[in-house]
């Protein structure tokens, strides 16, 4: 039974022979310098990279966008019941962002 990487090797080759690797976005050329790549985990580049590839964000990035949302919610608030509301929820949104960033520091993974 083939390793995962000759089964890779294989499909590349398979590519290259029929012509479709050439016609891959990029080909040939240097890959560019994506901002944040030096600065991001060694163990977090790809998962994040395959991710991007996608169009999906990581988790983290939607509690930012979240957090984002309710403290405009929180600005714009007048009535008092509905402000301690959107405050308890900006603080779980807070505190699920620090565990988050935490544990991404700490292991650099999730």
């Amino acid at each position: 039974m083939p390793t995962l990487d000759e089964e890779i090797a294989r499909h590349l080759q398979e590519a290259l022979a029929s012509g479709e690797l050439q016609s891959a976005k990029g080909y040939g050329k240097p890959l560019p310098d994506m901002p944040g790549w030096d600065d991001t985990p060694e163990a977090l580049r790809m998962p994040f990279k395959i991710l991007k590839d996608a169009g999906v964000a990581p988790p983290e990035i939607e509690l930012f966008h979240e957090r984002a949302r309710l403290r405009a919610a929180l600005a714009q608030c007048a009535d008092e019941g509905e402000r301690q509301r959107l405050g308890r929820e900006l603080n779980d949104v807070e505190v699920k962002i620090a565990v988050r960033l935490g544990a991404l520091r700490a292991n650099a993974r999730l």
